[in-house]
C-alpha cells in the first residue's frame, strides 16, 4: 500500500502531534511531522485517502485557525 504526504498548513503553533494525528484519524494516518515553529506540518495517509482526506479537512477549523490542507510537494532546491 503507496503512502503519500499531505501538506497541512496554517496549524496553530500550540498544535501537537497527536492533535494533528486525531484530527485525520478518519483517514488512518501512518504518521505525523510538525515542523515547529512554522506553522505547518506533514500527515502521512494512505495514497486511496489522501483525495479524500484533502477535501474533508482543507479549509476546516483547527483550535480556531483555518488550515490549508493539500499534496505535499518535494521541497525545490534553493539558489
Amino acid at each position: 500500500m503507496e503512502t503519500k504526504s499531505l501538506f497541512v498548513g496554517n496549524i496553530p503553533y500550540s498544535t501537537t502531534e497527536k492533535d494533528l494525528f486525531d484530527f485525520f484519524a478518519e483517514f488512518e494516518p501512518k504518521s505525523v511531522r510538525i515542523v515547529e515553529g512554522r506553522g505547518f506540518g506533514f500527515v502521512d495517509v494512505p495514497g486511496e485517502n489522501l483525495e479524500t482526506a484533502i477535501e474533508a479537512k482543507d479549509g476546516q477549523e483547527l483550535a480556531g485557525r483555518r488550515i490549508v490542507v493539500n499534496e505535499a510537494r518535494p521541497r525545490e532546491s534553493r539558489t
